[in-house]
This record gives structure tokens, C-alpha cells and sequence, in this order.
């Protein structure tokens, strides 16, 4: 009986080995088709990869009550900063590269007489951010200080830049991961502005 089963036993062993050698390349082929879906998603249908969906969308945004950002010359951002606006809130730091692309569209938003646009300055020192505002110009008209990443954390942020539309009733019906250019601008968040501006 005992030498009977110990070629079922070995045989069993093999079996498993080859299934542990194929189980990485089916893991691979997996994650593979994923990242094809969304290639093709974005290249035929036109699907923004970032924006990635949040839990925040059509909810109240999270309470602000962040110091302000000293040498600024600019109030703190708290829930009276946004109150009441149709407000564009975002993240950036002055140690990231997307958010300095990002900047000038910032500042062309900014001259939009609907729009309330703040920003929550991310795990930055008070000298660098001084500075990168000092050299790109400054499109906010709050700013609020959020060192340890806390207030990121309330708002889901998966990473900066990131960029959060907020309508009067203080409801976040928009999100944009990654940096703001002129296509998304015109394609999503105007007709997002806009249609925070009549629903109210």
C-alpha cells in the first residue's frame, strides 16, 4: 500500500509545481488584459483613464478647516472659504512636476467670474510653496495648509495633482486626477461649471 502511494504522492507533487510554475504567467496574462481593455478604451472610445471614479462624488465635500498659508496674504481654508461657490479645490505642492503643467490652467480658470478656485497646498514646506507661487503666479483665492495629508485623506486623494469641483450646496459633483490641460478643461470641466452654475 505504502509503495503504491508514493508514486500517486510524487505524481501529486509534480502537479502542483507545474501549477505553481504557471500561476505568475497566469497572473500576468490577467493584469495584461486589463491594461489592454484600457488602452483600448481610451484609444477607441475616448475614456479619460484618470478619472478614476470616487466614492465623494454626489456627497457633501468633507469639512475644511486648514491654517492658511503664511506669507501668502491669503485666508485660510475653511468651509466659509467655499461656501455658497461654485468652488474648483486643488491639491498641489511645490515639489510636483504635474502640478507646475498644470499651473497655467489654473490661472485661466481663475478669471472665470463663476468660479471659486482654492487650493490645499499637500505635505510642502511654507518656503517652496511661497516660491512656486511666487514664480507661476497665484490663481487662489484661498489657500489652506495640510502638512501631514490628513485633509487628502478626507477627500480620497489617490494623488496630486488633484482636482475636486464643489457646487453651492457644498455636493463634489466632479474629480480630476492627474494635471488639468485644455482638452479636459473644455471637454469636462466646463460643461461640469456649468452645470453646477444652473442647477442651483
Amino acid at each position: 500500500m505504502t509503495e503504491k502511494s508514493e508514486p500517486a504522492t510524487a505524481a501529486k507533487g509534480k502537479k502542483a509545481r507545474i501549477f505553481l510554475a504557471f500561476l505568475p504567467l497566469v497572473a500576468f496574462a490577467g493584469f495584461a488584459a486589463i491594461a489592454a481593455k484600457m488602452l483600448y478604451e481610451q484609444d477607441v472610445n475616448g475614456l479619460d483613464v484618470s478619472a478614476i471614479p470616487s466614492a465623494l462624488i454626489n456627497t457633501q465635500a468633507p469639512k475644511l478647516a486648514l491654517p492658511p498659508l503664511d506669507g501668502s496674504g491669503l485666508p485660510a481654508l475653511d468651509d466659509a472659504a467655499i461656501k455658497g461657490k461654485v468652488t474648483l479645490v486643488n491639491v498641489f505642492a511645490s515639489w510636483c512636476v504635474p502640478c507646475r503643467q498644470e499651473h497655467p490652467m489654473l490661472k485661466e480658470m481663475s478669471k472665470d467670474e463663476r468660479l471659486n478656485v482654492v487650493g490645499i497646498n499637500y505635505k510642502d514646506k511654507t518656503e517652496n510653496a511661497l516660491r512656486f507661487l511666487g514664480e507661476l503666479g497665484n490663481p487662489y483665492a484661498a489657500i489652506g495648509t495640510d502638512p501631514n495629508g490628513k485633509a487628502a485623506i478626507d477627500w480620497g486623494v489617490y494623488g496630486i495633482p488633484e482636482t475636486y469641483l464643489v457646487d453651492r450646496n457644498g455636493t463634489i459633483v466632479y474629480k480630476k486626477v492627474g494635471p488639468i490641460d485644455a482638452a479636459t478643461y473644455e471637454r469636462d470641466i466646463i460643461p461640469a461649471i456649468e452645470k453646477a452654475v444652473a442647477g442651483d
